[in-house]
């Protein structure tokens, strides 16, 4: 069991086990969990059993977000760092600071973020099966963008371009079958292309020649990195020079196209198309960092799996600067620069 998928197949049923949920399978491939109700995807089937054992610290959490979305009147001439938790709260922090600027509430379940350069913020809705977008410091959503029967995780926006284009995990009735959605300046109805090798998409990002990098497991569970050249209508499949364990984020770093392992918490430093490998960045006491976002000299990382968001110096890694808590499950990260 070599995939993030594995690692969550087997997580979830043992949580499930213990809570006592009976009728509980666990497949050797990556097709999620099997209860008495039929298939529920490995990250809903984690999530439940999740919520089941930990209620009280959860209610707790949804408790500091609930209500409307709001949100500081100094938050538009401020730099903010974004981050979503699946509970459905995005929490706004000035950046670099980090004090509390405001919430942005009711996302169903969100499952990463991307901004562009008006910084403008988007939020891939894994239930809704949409993106959702808000202006820097804004309250209210100022477009929402549809991809009916995929369940969408990271999205990444080119600069250059204004294109957004957001991975499809899997279509929404099971069964695999990940891609990408490119929805032209980050408008309309998306253009879907599949990629035959990636049974479940996770994480993409757009290098600065306006190529996408998308990771995720194959049929078998193991890795998948793959370039959808600029202008092409096929990927093109990448092997590294390193093995990842857990399919992490994807993103251009302003040199490199990185790719992170959210198991082991490094983020490798790769030269995109080639696959080879020009450096690791560790980040120490990560655990689950599914997203995170790259920043000059710095890079935060949502820990999923321990309900807090670390903020490590980049590429040194280490041991992280600051940790912010009061999490559930943060999942999405993203800084919006105000305008100036």
């Amino acid at each position: 069991m070599s995939s993030r998928l594995s690692l969550l197949t087997v997580a979830a049923a043992a949580a499930l086990a213990s809570a006592g949920c009976g009728q509980t399978t666990v497949s050797s491939g990556p097709s999620g969990v099997a209860n008495a109700s039929g298939y529920v995807s490995p990250r809903v089937a984690l999530r439940q059993a999740r919520v089941t054992l930990s209620q009280p610290a959860l209610s707790g959490v949804e408790g500091k977000g609930a209500g409307r979305s709001w949100m500081r009147p100094a938050a538009k001439k401020s730099d903010l760092l974004y981050l979503d938790d699946q509970t459905g709260t995005a929490y706004v922090y000035s950046y670099p600071r980090g004090e509390l600027m405001g919430t942005l509430t009711g996302l169903p379940d969100p499952q990463g973020e991307c901004v562009d350069k008006k910084g403008d913020v988007f939020f891939t809705t894994f239930a809704a099966q949409e993106i959702i977008e808000y202006a820097h410091g804004g309250t209210s959503p100022i477009n929402t963008l549809s991809n009916p029967g995929e369940y969408m995780e990271g999205c990444s926006v080119d600069k250059t371009t204004g294109d957004l284009a957001a991975v499809d995990f899997e279509p929404s009735g099971g069964g695999g079958g990940g891609g990408v959605a490119i929805f032209a300046n980050a408008s309309g109805s998306p253009t879907v292309l599949n990629d035959s090798n990636l049974y479940l998409g996770y994480q993409i990002g757009y290098d600065n020649k306006g190529n996408i990098f998308v990771d995720g497991a194959d049929s078998s569970g193991n890795f998948e990195f793959a370039e959808l050249p600029k202008g092409s209508g096929s990927f093109t499949e990448i092997p590294l020079g390193v093995s990842i364990t857990t399919p992490g984020g994807v993103q251009w770093d302003g040199k490199y196209v990185t790719v992170g392992d959210a198991k082991s918490g490094n983020i490798y430093q790769t030269d995109g198309a080639g696959g080879k490998v020009e450096g690791t960045t560790s980040l120490s006491d990560s655990d689950g960092i599914f997203q995170y976002f790259i920043d000059g000299k710095k890079v935060i990382g949502p820990n999923d799996f321990s309900a807090n968001v670390g903020i490590w110096k980049y590429p040194k890694g280490g041991t992280p600067t600051k940790t912010l808590t009061g999490f559930a499950y943060p999942f999405g990260a993203a800084i919006s620069k105000a305008a100036k």
